[in-house]
């Protein structure tokens, strides 16, 4: 990879997440974060394609797993979107349909 991706974050919903995690997690999550801006390919342990071009940042600390979701814009990565400590096998159909709509809210704010 030729340069490090740009993290940009949308609106405060990431940030938010990121802040209620216990340190440990925190320091998990930005590990991932470092890894997506600099790393070409990531192990799906990681990074997870959900669909319409958004993606899943994974991270688990002492057992928990957590999950935010992301997209790519202009080579870029938007941390745009909700994070969730994930409970069951399965991501929640109702998280992702949320960071679909702030996919699209955050779209219809840069044509504005």
């Amino acid at each position: 990879m030729k340069q490090e991706r740009l993290i940009q974050y949308y609106k405060h919903y990431f940030i938010d997440f990121f802040m209620s995690l216990e340190e440990g997690a925190r320091k998990k999550v930005a590990y991932v974060l470092e890894m997506l801006k600099t790393q070409e390919r990531l192990n799906t342990n990681f990074v997870k394609a959900v669909r319409d071009g958004l993606y899943e940042l994974r991270a688990s600390h002492n057992g928990n797993i957590y999950r935010a979701f992301f997209i790519f814009d202009d080579g870029n990565i938007v941390m745009l979107f909700n994070g969730f400590q994930k409970k069951a096998q399965k991501t929640p159909d109702n998280e992702i349909e949320k960071a679909l709509k702030l996919k699209k809210e955050y779209y219809a704010s840069k044509e504005s």
